[in-house]
């Protein structure tokens, strides 16, 4: 018998989303922020981009154990820590940046207190992604589960993009370049509270029931529908006793090196240096090839102009192109890197603000066909039961693409842009022959 199609209630995935988008937002503001506050406390570029590399390491190492212990205490138990580690980071590192450019303490100082405070988010901030994911991935049926993680991945890539679009918007009379530090710790705590509120406690402690649990083929179902006959599937939209123990214990350890995964695994860490250095770099990029270098706050404009482009691009790519063209993993991986490849070469080549903004979209294009292709590839590798640890390795191969790239990829543009580039070049290029020589075709929608 065919697989239900299970969807979500909207209000959920408004909700699911906004989780994703406060965090991702209010991270990518403070990125495109840094450039301008490390220059005004005399920080080289190359340090203001280490200064997340302990908090990446950290977020890489603790999400798959978040993810794993998901499973058990429950979906919204670990959304809610995610949010709250992440209110307390940014609220730190927003006093420690404000101490330093008040003069109250050093610039060197300033940042490793930011290092310190920022290294918060990624131990408790990273139980947040993979729950969410598994949430959705455990609640849809698999017709459904690549358009429902797209629009997961769509609220992060949105947020990854809108961020620094609302950054200059966010610097206030009084604090300045910390006012985007300030508005995403008040957004934060607003979607804690409504998280709290609004969703439906998923406590394994009890027993789920209804439709929130009702797809057999989930992460969060009994096992033992996995074999179930005709006759206990058509009963799924009853109501339906979980033991949660009983799931995790049988889904066993899901490992980095499993066959199911590698290739995916390795798809996506190869394609998140790629973005990772992209985003790391084309802030100072606008700031040289406008020559504002002696006018670094002069370029928050600009960067809001290039990222609002690369955000409508990622829109329409994850709502429009994936659903409207019913895109397999396998197919939105390699079109979305190809694009990539094109588009890294019209940001090299460009000279002013019009150029390296269409370079830029069709990239953010490209990786908002990427980023949902990689994750609903991983999620349908394994088997039902596995779902939150792959979402948890999934987090953590994201998180780990944030440890040194975006600072090797400042420190090669630094000494020639071209170096960046080509690097940029070089594993959107080996992501494509992945998919075209490695994995199978998607099956047939």
């Amino acid at each position: 018998m065919d697989e239900p199609d299970v969807q979500l209630p909207r209000s959920r995935m408004a909700l699911l989303f906004m989780v994703m988008l406060v965090t991702a937002a209010g991270n990518t503001a403070m990125q495109s922020v840094m450039p301008s506050i490390g220059t005004h406390l005399g920080i080289a570029d190359v340090w203001v981009s280490l200064a997340y590399s302990w908090s990446a390491l950290l977020w890489m190492l603790l999400a798959p154990f978040w993810a794993r212990r998901s499973d058990r205490r429950g979906r919204k138990a670990m959304m809610a820590l995610g949010l709250v580690g992440f209110a307390v980071s940014f609220a730190l590192c927003g006093a420690a940046l404000y101490a330093g450019l008040t003069g109250v303490t050093s610039g060197l100082t300033a940042i490793l207190l930011f290092a310190a405070a920022r290294s918060l988010y990624g131990t408790f901030g990273s139980a947040a992604p993979p729950a969410v994911q598994a949430y959705v991935a455990s609640r849809t049926s698999r017709a459904e589960r690549t358009q429902a993680l797209s629009l997961v991945s769509s609220s992060f890539g949105l947020g990854t993009v809108l961020g620094p679009a609302l950054a200059p918007l966010l610097i206030l009379p009084g604090i300045g370049l910390i006012g985007p530090f300030a508005a995403f710790t008040l957004a934060s705590v607003v979607v804690l509270v409504l998280l709290r509120l609004r969703l439906p406690d998923d406590d394994p402690r009890f027993a789920g029931r209804g439709e929130i649990l009702g797809e057999p083929m989930s992460a969060a179902s009994n096992p033992r529908m996995g074999g179930a006959s005709e006759a206990d599937r058509d009963h799924i939209q009853g109501e339906i006793d979980i033991d949660f123990h009983s799931v995790d214990s049988r889904a066993g350890r899901l490992r980095w090196t499993d066959p199911r995964l590698r290739l995916w695994l390795l798809t996506g860490t190869l394609g998140g240096q790629a973005q990772s250095i992209l985003l790391g770099v084309v802030g100072f990029l606008l700031l040289d090839r406008l020559g504002l270098r002696h006018q670094p706050d002069a370029a928050a404009g600009p960067i809001g102009l290039v990222l609002m482009g690369g955000a409508a691009a990622t829109l329409l790519a994850q709502w429009g192109l994936i659903p409207m063209m019913r895109m397999g993993p396998r197919t939105s991986t390699l079109w979305g890197m190809g694009l990539v490849a094109v588009g890294t070469l019209g940001m090299a080549a460009g000279r002013d603000l019009h150029a390296i903004a269409t370079g830029f979209a069709i990239c953010s294009l490209g990786f908002g066909l990427f980023r949902p292709g990689f994750t609903s590839g991983a999620s349908l590798a394994v088997s039902p039961a596995e779902q939150g640890q792959s979402a948890g390795i999934v987090a953590a191969v994201n998180g780990s693409a944030y440890i040194i790239s975006p600072a090797i990829g400042v420190w090669l543009y630094n000494h020639s842009s071209w170096l960046a580039w080509g690097a940029v070049e070089a594993l959107s290029v080996l992501v494509m022959l992945i998919c075209a020589f490695g994995m199978r075709r998607d099956a047939p929608t």
